[in-house]
């Protein structure tokens, strides 16, 4: 009876040698690890900032809520926007992703398909029956396309167009009966020349 005390007492001493010598090599690896500290830039820029000219405090939203007629619109394009040579030169012969009318009245500026899309979903928002549009003429052989804002009323066609470097057929023309009859006082007016291909609605 004693012997088989002994032995019970050997197989449990040696079975605890064995768990602490197991510990032991776990635990040593991860006492010796160097300690990592992650360290986080101050500060992230992803561009530069726009030079755009000093934002007012008041959002595009904010701003047009308070416009009751297209005449609003119009008195902030003669007084507030103005024509961005840069992006024009940049983008000549192309047609860019339209900036967003939040981004086209924070920065005041724009080309030709940014005037266009601030104008239409300004127009729509003050007043839906204006069933403003985007209309792209086509002029040849100059080989460039041109965007304006088409809206109506009382039954009427007027043209908006403020994306563009030349005066004599910058701001609100109309009343027209039609887009073509608009398209003859551009080929008129505009200063390069140029046949008119074709002018219609975008969808």
């Amino acid at each position: 009876m004693q012997r088989v005390k002994e032995k019970r007492e050997k197989i449990y001493f040696r079975l605890m040698l064995a768990i602490l010598a197991l510990l032991f090599y776990l635990l040593t690896p991860l006492a010796c690890a160097p300690t990592k500290v992650k360290i986080y830039p101050k500060e992230t820029r992803t561009e530069k900032p726009s030079p755009a000219k000093p934002f007012s405090g008041k959002t595009y939203i904010e701003t047009i809520s308070g416009w009751k007629s297209y005449q609003d619109l119009v008195k902030w394009m003669e007084t507030e926007f103005s024509f961005d040579a840069e992006r024009y030169k940049k983008f000549k012969g192309t047609l860019p992703v339209p900036r967003t009318p939040e981004e086209t009245f924070q920065l005041k500026s724009g080309i030709y398909i940014d005037a266009a899309e601030f104008s239409k979903k300004t127009l729509n928002q003050i007043n839906p029956s204006y069933k403003a549009q985007t209309a792209i003429i086509v002029v040849r052989p100059n080989v460039f396309n041109h965007y304006v804002c088409a809206f109506k009323k009382n039954g009427n066609l007027f043209i908006l167009d403020y994306g563009t470097p030349y005066k004599e057929i910058t701001g609100v023309h109309g009343p027209y009966h039609s887009l073509d009859e608009y398209g003859r006082f551009y080929e008129k007016h505009h200063p390069m020349g140029g046949k008119i291909e074709a002018i219609t609605y975008l969808p």
